[in-house]
């Protein structure tokens, strides 16, 4: 056999030793200006940015941490501040229909002072009134309107009198209209007269009536003619006085506004609505009322007539300089679209179109909203908001379908705005295909997607970044400075993030929490430089707030309760490795692997499987151990073998196969009848031609078998198979390391099966002759006798 292949000391992790950095500590560095590690996003970002057209939003996939949220503001605002700042935006009554607002929009800055202008030109247009109809050119001409009428009124009831009074009548003119009085000897007859009245006179009087009817018709038409030309002349007289009294401001202010032609109309509508509400304008004094009496008139009558015409601005962007940005963290339907607010007015609910509010896609509305995929997703309606906004390029003010005010706001409908941004969503690549799956056009509203990687090459250049980063959290958040051996501590538990010797993660909050941590315990000492044994104090005490569950799992261990055995060989039983994941802290337990075999037809039975315990994943590894011993030993005759493998004590699910060739290592022990060291732990996945593959979690796998070999005396011969493909990914702690350079820990990389097994065997794994057989002392040559005794024994039977 070959000596097998141990690692030593110095692969078990990467070199970042503070002779290697060229400063002493951070104070000589500049801080990092931009983002590290992400070349492709970066790419990616500029190119989305760049783009004006519709579907041009961007997407920013990666894991949390990776600084999305921060590059994304950045990128925007650098990108923003190339663009112009965008319109304000206010709506207006439409007083063609009074349910659909206006909405106007003027440059930056303009709409503030429109809104100013209005009211002075509504409080100006209503003491010129005043003056213009309390003036003497208006009263002059409404008198001789007036006294012109009178005339032509008289000579008519004159005539209507003559004809009355040649047919024994008074006409009388009443709120009622023309009555007509008998005349008795000149004088109006009374009711006692009246009714003393004969038949006879009775039907005189009848009969005059009617051919009075029709003496007086015309003249009753020309009277009714009369009113009505003296009721346009009048009007005729109010709108040419009124328009002549408002036409010079109204003038002004269109020339003030004329960049908006939208703006200019509406002030042509407000001179017309004045007109005709001008009796709201004009306070006329009835000189007849007492002081207490026009007191409580003016009481009755509260409302303000300027209301009609006051300018509600929902986007200002005066004294900006560039394009928006708007962080969105709460984007409920109303916060993102706006919302109406209605008011309660004793038992009916109410609105006007000064209750329109803008919401955050009016104020980003001409740059950029950044959102979170997560808030999206699981805020009611927020992606209904969006989707619109991006389909129909407008911004529409509303409730929420099946809101609180839902049923109310058909009554008001606000004119849509043009919508003109682009949407930066980040979230994590599940959030991305779920909304895929769940909107088919999801892909056409995000047409650009910048994926973040979770690591990035540990070059030269990314480690100069890498403490650059560090000064800039100094400086930022106005901690002390670390020095060089610091820094190399923070690369070096930057790599075991990535799990890997030659990447860096780009998880920057991770990096971000040790670092001030470490800041904090140097604080606590009034240190005055933060020192590498800061950062590893962080992070053990990091780890010793989350490490419960791990210390509850050692006690089990401890009082095997949990069965390992850590010494002696065993057959047919292997130590195998997993990892437990708590969500904020990993780490790795050993557990027990067994497998007997005996003549039958039912092949490797995976009793976690029987027991609905065993994922797909570790299914598929089972039936590739299946084609392995097929492949090897089942060439000249059938396998007749029953096999049952188990991981002992195991009583939740188990998936992955990680543990395939531990598996498989159990197998063959128990087929060949030779023990296997308990002193060694095995990792690996196997394909069926008996190649190791990698695994993940390598670190914490060989961390949790040495944890518990230490804590039970460490022989100097135990130690841990991993795949040799895993070697890049070692980033092991300072404890594995010292007992690996001492010649107490081992780890073996193995490329094989064979490599494998005669490590945990010291058998010779048997390399086949020129027939095909296998030398009898090796652990494939027994595995062969075994299996074809097997198959005699069932061909026996």
């Amino acid at each position: 056999m070959k000596k097998p292949y141990e690692l030593t000391w110095d692969q078990l992790k990467p070199d970042y030793s503070a002779g290697n950095l060229h400063f002493s500590t951070t104070a000589e560095l500049t801080p990092l200006d931009g983002i590290i590690g992400q070349d492709r996003a970066v790419e990616a970002m500029e190119f989305g940015l760049s783009v004006r057209k519709k579907g041009y939003n961007i997407y920013m996939a990666g894991l949390p941490g990776t600084g999305k949220t921060t590059y994304a503001r950045k990128s925007a605002m650098r990108k923003a501040a190339e663009q112009p700042v965008p319109s304000d935006w206010c709506y207006v009554m439409n007083f063609r229909d009074e349910k659909r607002p206006s909405a106007i929009s003027f440059p930056a800055g303009q709409g503030r002072a429109f809104k100013k202008d209005m009211e002075q030109l509504v409080e100006l247009l209503k003491n010129e009134l005043q003056k213009a109809f309390i003036g003497e050119e208006y009263v002059t001409k409404k008198n001789s309107i007036a006294k012109d009428t009178d005339n032509k009124r008289k000579v008519l009831i004159a005539k209507l009198n003559e004809i009355g009074n040649e047919l024994g009548f008074a006409a009388r003119f009443t709120e009622e209209g023309l009555q007509l009085h008998p005349l008795i000897n000149g004088k109006v007859m009374d009711e006692a007269a009246y009714q003393q009245l004969t038949e006879s006179q009775l039907e005189t009087i009848n009969s005059n009536s009617v051919i009075f009817s029709e003496k007086a018709s015309g003249l009753l038409r020309d009277l009714d003619a009369l009113e009505r030309e003296d009721f346009g002349r009048q009007e005729k007289l109010d709108q040419e006085i009124g328009t002549r009294a408002m036409q010079s401001h109204i003038d002004a202010m269109k020339e003030k506004y004329e960049v908006s032609p939208k703006a200019c109309a509406y002030l042509d509508d407000v001179k017309v609505d004045i007109l005709e509400n001008m009796d709201d304008f004009i306070d006329e004094e009835d000189p007849s009322e007492d002081q207490i009496t026009a007191l409580l008139k003016a009481q009755s009558d509260s409302s303000d007539p300027s209301e009609r015409y006051r300018v509600n601005l929902i986007v200002d962007h005066s004294g900006e300089e560039s394009a928006p940005v708007v962080t969105v963290f709460s984007p409920t339907y109303q916060d993102l679209s706006g919302e109406v607010e209605i008011n309660t007015d004793g038992n009916y609910l109410t609105t006007d179109y000064m209750g329109i509010k803008g919401g955050q896609l009016h104020q980003a509305n001409g740059g950029f909203l950044i959102v979170q995929a997560y808030d999206i997703l699981t805020t009611p309606g927020a992606w209904e908001v969006l989707r619109r906004v991006m389909k129909t390029s407008e911004i529409s003010v509303g409730p929420a379908r099946g809101g609180v005010y839902a049923q109310a706001m058909p009554f008001l409908k606000p004119e849509p705005i043009p919508a003109d941004l682009k949407i930066i969503m980040i979230g994590n690549g599940s959030y991305y295909e779920l909304m895929r799956e769940a909107d088919e056009e999801f892909g056409k509203f995000f047409k650009v997607r910048a994926d973040f990687d979770y690591e990035m090459p540990a070059s030269s250049e990314n480690i100069e970044k890498v403490t650059e980063f560090m000064k800039r959290l100094v400086e930022n958040e106005k901690i002390p400075d670390f020095d060089a051996g610091a820094a190399a501590k923070v690369l070096e538990y930057s790599s075991r993030n990535a799990e890997r010797q030659d990447k860096l993660s780009t998880r920057f909050n991770l990096l971000a929490d040790i670092l001030c941590e470490a800041a904090a315990w140097a604080e606590a000492d009034r240190a005055e430089l933060i020192t590498a044994e800061y950062v590893q104090k962080a992070i053990d005490k990091k780890e010793d707030r989350l490490r419960l569950y791990e210390e509850k799992i050692k006690e089990m261990y401890d009082n095997d309760e949990i069965m390992i055995a850590t010494e002696g060989s065993e057959t047919g039983q292997i130590n195998a490795l997993a990892v437990l994941d708590t969500g904020d802290y990993a780490f790795g337990i050993p557990s027990r692997i067994t497998a007997t075999a005996y003549v039958g037809q039912s092949g490797i039975v995976n009793i976690e499987k029987e027991a609905e315990m065993s994922g797909q994943t570790h299914n598929k590894g089972v039936q590739i151990i299946s084609g392995y011993l097929g492949q090897m030993y089942a060439q000249k005759f059938p396998l007749s073998l029953s096999c049952r493998i188990c991981f002992e004590q195991s009583y939740s699910g188990i998936d992955g196969d990680s543990a395939s060739s531990t598996e498989l290592y159990a197998i063959l022990s128990a087929l060949s009848s030779l023990p296997i060291r308990q002193d060694l732990a095995v990792t690996g996945s196997v394909n069926q031609r008996g190649r190791i593959q990698a695994i993940g979690g390598v670190n914490y796998k060989i961390e949790g078998f040495f944890d518990l070999c230490r804590r039970r005396g460490l022989t100097g011969s135990q130690g841990v198979l991993i795949p040799v493909s895993n070697m890049k990914d070692l980033v092991l702690k300072d404890d594995v390391v010292q007992a690996v350079e001492e010649g107490k820990f081992h780890i073996y990389p193995v490329k094989t099966i064979d490599e494998g097994i005669e490590l945990l065997t010291g058998c010779p794994a048997g390399e086949p002759d020129a027939e095909g057989k296998y030398p009898q002392d090796s652990v494939h040559g027994r595995v062969y006798e075994r299996l074809k005794a097997f198959n005699d024994a069932a061909s026996d039977s």
